[in-house]
């Protein structure tokens, strides 16, 4: 029988390549009528030990026996050679034990290098929580500007605030008719109306004291990202081209959220007014909430047109087109951080003003029933101490809402359009993606 590769056939020469011995494979011509009806065995006395048979396979000529089944565990048992196709050694041609790969940590097993923070954040995708250090970081880095800017508009924001409120404000509102079941409806009217154009110029100041801050600290952020400092002169004379552009884009969106208000609800009103009281009532619910979840969205969708505007000098509606585009495709993330980000500086402005607000209530006789929502005016004493913990509030907060923003909007032009390149370029860190130019647009 001729050989087959991987399988030695009866009869042939022993592992140890001796000969088989002739006395033991010759009979003897005496043996009894048993022994002689036996067939002679054509195996020799010399077998190889148990266990170093293999099973027979389909193979051809030529062809290297399989390797033997993986021990258990990972690659076997570490620090005992295991066979392969050509005798002892790693099994399919990897590395030996101790080589990379095999059991010992070798090049790029810790993964990618870290990424260059030549500032507050790291240039690279970043994460919630980074966004939120970020924002911390670079009030705590830069904290005299940073502070300076704050403070400064919360200081002149509430003095007009104050001022408005105790001269013109409280001579002019009667809130009397809203709480007097008696009172008719032209005098319930001329209450809302005196309440709503209060809350509204107060609003207004307000609104301009944060555009104002948001500006200044737009500056200040993208420097410190960059690991630079930024005086409030120089913030301010960097931002200055800007703000009424920045007043006009913020004004157009709360026109936009109050005309998308007014379309939903006014339907089920002229219902209600008809006669239908009900009805319109529920109409306006209806149409009142389909308005807000379309207001919600867009301005989710332009909320980064104002760091757009700032840093990247464009227009109103450039800015808009610039902010939506970097919003699409990740609208639930920025509505996510966003609405994280108010939420911390409500729970922290709360935490100011609120005892502030107790404290001027007890101080003035007047301010509890203001406190309160019962009284008409709001006194001089009420008003101060109110003030003062609003004005705190306000220089903690201003940094936080700002620097989100902006490092919300880096984060999405790093993600679409690699402007961590550009920004290792700017903040001179070198080998950091290459010498070449940057191409990414609006830098």
């Amino acid at each position: 029988m001729k050989d087959t590769p991987g399988w030695a056939s009866p009869g042939s020469a022993p592992s140890g390549g001796q000969e088989p011995d002739q006395q033991g494979s010759a009979q003897p011509a005496d043996q009894n009528g048993a022994d002689q009806a036996q067939p002679p065995s054509k195996w020799t006395k010399d077998q190889p030990p148990p266990a170093q048979w293999t099973a027979p396979s389909p193979q051809g000529p030529g062809q290297a026996p399989p390797p033997p089944p993986p021990g258990p565990g990972w690659g076997g048992h570490l620090g005992a050679p295991q066979p392969g196709p050509g005798g002892y050694g790693p099994p399919g041609g990897h590395p030996g034990y101790g080589a990379p790969g095999w059991g010992a940590p070798g090049p790029g097993w810790g993964g990618p290098p870290p990424a260059a923070k030549p500032g507050v954040i790291p240039l690279r995708p970043l994460g919630i929580g980074e966004i939120l250090d970020g924002a911390v970081s670079t009030m705590r880095a830069h904290w005299r500007t940073v502070l300076g800017i704050s403070l400064t508009v919360a200081v002149v924001t509430q003095i007009a605030v104050i001022l408005l409120q105790g001269l013109i404000l409280n001579d002019t509102a009667n809130s009397d008719a809203l709480n007097d079941p008696t009172s008719t409806p032209g005098e319930l009217g001329s209450a809302l109306g005196e309440t709503l154009l209060s809350t509204s110029v107060i609003l207004v100041i307000s609104l301009l004291g944060t555009v104002i801050a948001t500006a200044l600290l737009t500056t200040v952020t993208s420097r410190a990202v960059l690991g630079k400092s930024v005086t409030t002169a120089e913030a301010w004379r960097d931002a200055r081209p800007q703000l009424l552009r920045l007043g006009g884009l913020t004004l157009l969106l709360l026109l936009i959220a109050g005309l998308i208000m007014t379309v939903g609800v006014t339907p089920g009103i002229l219902v209600a007014a008809g006669g239908s009281t009900g009805a319109g009532v529920l109409l306006a619910l209806v149409g009142g909430l389909g308005a807000f979840v379309l207001t919600v969205w867009l301005m989710i969708r332009f909320s980064l047109a104002s760091p757009a505007l700032m840093l990247e000098k464009q227009g109103v509606s450039k800015s808009m087109s610039r902010s939506g585009k970097l919003v699409s495709g990740s609208w639930w993330r920025v509505l996510g951080i966003q609405l994280l980000a108010a939420i911390i500086a409500y729970v922290v402005a709360s935490i100011i003003v609120i005892p502030f607000s107790i404290v001027a209530a007890l101080a003035d006789g007047d301010g509890v029933s203001g406190f309160l929502g019962t009284g008409t005016e709001l006194g001089w004493t009420y008003l101060v101490i109110s003030g003062v913990g609003a004005v705190i509030g306000s220089t903690i907060t201003f940094p936080i809402s700002a620097g989100v923003t902006v490092l919300l909007y880096i984060d999405q032009r790093i993600r679409r359009e690699a402007l961590d390149l550009d920004l290792a370029r700017a903040a001179g860190v070198q080998g950091y993606g290459g010498d070449a130019p940057g191409t990414t647009p609006g830098s």
